[in-house]
């Protein structure tokens, strides 16, 4: 996969008519599918775009090698079916499975520069994989928290870890020695369970959303609150929320079905990406997320179960493209380095999607 430079993306300040040379959703295909035992509720994709992990209801979690699922993808049926077991298992795209928690995972991330995952679940544990391993089942660090984990991020110099749980009282996590440090006002927590949270690329703020509907802004070195988007989705719940790759924009996902870029200097929503759930109200959480450049936003239709997908800048609705999958997305992740991106869904199934070079 080609990387894309740094420091590009969007900026409303200093463009208005991109050409975008980036493809829209409808030109990735299904390059592979792997299935769990149960559910498949979230995914991330390593730093450098070349590992996936996916998590599921069935507790456990699978590590994919991206170079080996777009190898397996341009391989003939007939040339597979003549590998050995060895080739075959060299070959393979899961490259770990971890099995250490006790109920459903439900977020995971990479260090920013180590071979660690980590993972939070339903039975209220956050644990530490050193996947450099190859024979790695189990965590090498355990964290027990008093409510189940929803949502969790390595801070970008990957030494510490911000934790949003069942709690409206957000958790950060000294890695190293696993100490917890709450904000010393009280008052400028959520008032509902935490949907997400995640980091500015410079380390300077946080953002996390709830299930109050609120969006709160964060000094990430007081860990005090310094803007709050009241009702940010009209109220109902917040599913999403991440840092465009300069800082000045985040992005947020509500269960009202639309999707939000607010700018942080004017405390405003500049656009609203509408026609995703022309039905109503969503059932579950799903997350929107910028592709690789940032031209584009995509969002999963849940009753339709197709990938929405707008100009960035302008909120131009693209073709939809089909997801494939046989019952809700709940999780969607694109890679930050190339044009590809997992679904994960109700149907057990987590697809790799991928944007393929044109043959001349």
């Amino acid at each position: 996969m080609e990387p894309v430079a740094p420091g590009t993306g969007i900026d409303l300040e200093f463009e208005t008519d991109t050409t975008v040379n980036s493809p829209e959703a409808a030109l990735y295909e299904t390059c592979y599918v792997t299935a769990h035992k149960a559910a498949c509720r979230c995914a991330a994709f390593s730093p450098d775009g070349r590992l996936i992990a996916t998590g599921s209801e069935d507790s456990s979690i699978k590590i994919l090698d991206v170079e080996r699922m777009l190898a397996k993808s341009a391989t003939s049926a007939e040339i597979i079916a003549q590998e050995t077991a060895q080739q075959s298992m060299e070959n393979h795209p899961v490259i770990r499975t971890l099995y250490d928690h006790m109920e459903e995972v439900r977020c995971l991330d990479f260090h920013p520069t180590s071979q660690i995952l980590v993972s939070g679940g339903k039975d209220r544990f956050i644990k530490l994989y050193d996947y450099s391993k190859p024979s790695v089942k189990r965590a090498f660090k355990t964290i027990q928290e008093s409510e189940e984990v929803r949502s969790i991020t390595f801070h970008p110099s990957g030494d510490y870890l911000l934790v949003g749980t069942d709690h409206p009282t957000l958790r950060l996590y000294d890695v190293e020695t696993a100490s917890c440090y709450v904000s010393s006002v009280p008052q400028h927590q959520h008032k509902a369970p935490i949907t997400a949270v995640r980091y500015s690329p410079d380390a300077k703020l946080y953002v996390t959303s709830s299930k109050d509907g609120d969006i709160k802004l964060w000094d990430a070195v007081s860990n005090k609150s310094i803007n709050s988007f009241v009702k940010a989705h009209d109220g109902a719940e917040v599913c999403s929320v991440v840092f465009a790759r300069n800082g000045k924009y985040i992005l947020s996902a509500g269960k009202d079905s639309l999707v939000k870029l607010w700018e942080l200097s004017t405390s405003r929503c500049l656009i609203a990406y509408t026609g995703a759930g022309a039905t109503g109200k969503m059932t579950h959480r799903v997350p929107a997320v910028f592709n690789h450049t940032e031209d584009y936003v995509f969002f999963p239709d849940e009753k339709t179960i197709s990938l929405c997908c707008w100009n960035s800048r302008n909120a131009e609705r693209q073709r939809l493209l089909s997801l494939g999958h046989n019952a809700a997305v709940r999780s969607i992740v694109h890679s930050p380095t190339g044009p590809a991106f997992i679904t994960c869904s109700e149907d057990f199934r987590a697809r790799f999607w991928y944007k393929k070079a044109q043959a001349d």
